[in-house]
């Protein structure tokens, strides 16, 4: 099958005035409708979305709403947040053009190349606007030293902070921190632990 590449600005209109930015797109297959308030595309095989802030791959990408603000990607996704160096894949991801706000499901994996962090959690909502990333379920991240997990976590990439929650814990090494909520500084490493506290920490030797 025929391969097409298309600004779609151009070709189909699918531009948002509102947005101020264009979509590029390319796939194997396109159906869609486009009327005075509701816009539809369907991108089928080897899809790919291009915004100004998003790069979306997926076996199948839909668009949706006035001036195609909703974007709706499944199937082996995977793609790039351009303006703060994101990289990730899930099974599902819900775009919104407008807010900015991105809801990755499945299986997410994220790397930060700017915080140089990895993190794996069931559902991710992603607030590019606040620089803040919400983890829910299964919450696993590794950032330099540190290996952190819990049920729910909220990271903060500008400040460089994650609030960790859902019976939390921190390894270091061999050192082990557990307690009822946690916070970690990247910047400084400084580990703050509130309610039910508990851990263990090896102790380090000088020769001198």
């Amino acid at each position: 099958m025929k391969k097409f590449f298309i600004v779609i600005a151009a070709a189909f209109h699918l531009v948002s005035l509102s947005f101020a930015e264009n979509i590029i797109f390319k796939a194997d297959f396109m159906s869609g409708k486009s009327s005075e308030k509701k816009d539809y595309a369907k991108l089928t095989g080897n899809a790919s979305i291009i915004t100004s802030t998003m790069e979306i791959y997926a076996d199948v990408i839909e668009l949706s709403g006035e001036n195609y603000r909703f974007i709706e990607a499944t199937g082996n996704v995977s793609g790039t947040n351009v303006k703060n160096k994101i990289d990730f894949t899930c099974g599902q991801l819900l775009y919104d053009r407008e807010t900015e706000i991105a809801t990755l499901q499945n299986s997410v994996h994220l790397i930060d190349r700017e915080n140089e962090t990895i993190a794996n959690a069931e559902i991710m909502d992603y607030d590019q606007n606040k620089s803040t990333i919400i983890m829910q379920i299964s919450v696993a991240m590794q950032q330099k030293d540190n290996i952190c997990v819990g049920s729910h976590a909220i990271y903060k990439t500008d400040a460089r902070t994650l609030f960790l929650s859902g019976n939390p814990q921190i390894t270091k090494g061999k050192d082990v921190f557990r307690a009822q909520e946690i916070e970690l500084n990247l910047d400084t490493q400084d580990i703050i632990l509130d309610g039910r506290v508990r851990g263990s920490v090896e102790e380090t030797k000088n020769n001198e």
